[in-house]
């Protein structure tokens, strides 16, 4: 397999409050990559411990820090940190020590002899408590029935892209439990490795059971997006015409029973509820997606990113 020469490579790592993890994780990357031409792009999320200072004390040329103004979540910042990125091959990791930088030279080859432009970890023995290991279990499971992707490990923040590949992402929202998919949509060839993964070295998780919930939701946009953004009739119209169905079929149904048989519908809950949850069912939907729509065109007809950066420090200096 091809081996890396003076193709540069950045080492993408959104951070929020990681002052215990990144001197490490800092340390751990110039091992793994010795020999290798990459800048590592730190991107805080607005921490609210010493992150930031930490990172500014290393004073390490190789370090690019980007600060948010505000907490955008952990897709913004993957975002601002790829459109950031200057390698020519662009690498994502978390910043909790979890991934280990080790694996990235393994990684590496797929993407250099030009047969993939994603290489995706797969966690082996994961170190992560049942909270975690539940919601994703479930979230993979879901992706790879509604997609048809087999992707073992979608949560794996370990990958390593094509500049082309990363750089097209467009991410928004919380995007970034999906970044396989998007990257396939994109018309991406991914390959799957098998990774390290440690128990978290300090600080806490920021992840629960409720990630579930997010992922379904993430997962019905993001399938509405790309299946019927040009053509949504097929998907409003037939569901519209199915709400009209059944809304005929208990009028008839009403009506049989009030004319045929004498009694009084008015206050059947059938009546009530029926048109309360189908309204309000198709309001809620609909809205959803509309203003959905109207943020991507927001940003992307005007050219915007969904984020504001504070300032970029290299090596401790403001860049």
């Amino acid at each position: 397999m091809p081996v890396l020469t003076d193709a540069l490579l950045s080492i993408v790592v959104p951070l929020y409050n990681e002052e215990e993890n990144v001197t490490l994780l800092t340390e751990r990357i110039h091992e793994s990559l010795e020999g290798y031409n990459y800048q590592i792009v730190y991107v805080d999320d607005f921490s609210t411990d010493r992150t930031r200072k930490v990172i500014a004390d290393l004073k390490d040329p190789k370090v690019h820090l980007i600060s948010l103004k505000k907490n955008y979540g952990q897709s913004l910042a993957l975002a601002a940190g790829l459109d950031y990125a200057q390698g020519d091959y662009i690498v994502t990791m978390d910043g909790d020590l979890q991934n280990d930088p080790s694996d990235i030279p393994k990684m590496l080859p797929y993407v250099l002899s030009g047969e993939y432009d994603v290489v995706t970890g797969i966690r082996q023995k994961r170190k992560d408590s049942l909270v975690k290991k539940i919601p994703s279990k479930i979230a993979n499971f879901m992706v790879r029935r509604v997609t048809k992707l087999d992707i073992k490990d979608n949560g794996c923040a370990l990958k390593v892209f094509t500049r082309d590949i990363a750089k097209d992402l467009n991410l928004y929202g919380e995007m970034h439990r999906f970044i396989n998919l998007l990257a396939y949509l994109e018309g991406a060839q991914i390959k799957q490795v098998p990774v390290k993964h440690h128990a978290r070295n300090a600080g806490v998780s920021k992840y629960g059971l409720e990630r579930v919930f997010k992922v379904v939701a993430d997962m019905m946009l993001l399938l509405f997006i790309r299946k019927y953004f040009q053509r949504p009739i097929h998907l409003f119209g037939i569901i519209g015409v199915l709400m009209i169905l059944l809304g005929v079929a208990i009028n008839i149904y009403l009506l049989i029973v009030k004319f045929g048989f004498g009694q009084d519908i008015g206050n059947r809950p059938l009546l009530i509820f029926g048109l309360m949850f189908i309204l309000g069912g198709i309001q809620l939907f609909t809205i959803g997606i509309v203003m959905e729509l109207l943020i991507r065109t927001y940003y992307e007809s005007q050219n915007k990113r969904p984020y504001r950066i504070k300032n970029v420090t290299i090596g401790g200096e403001v860049a």
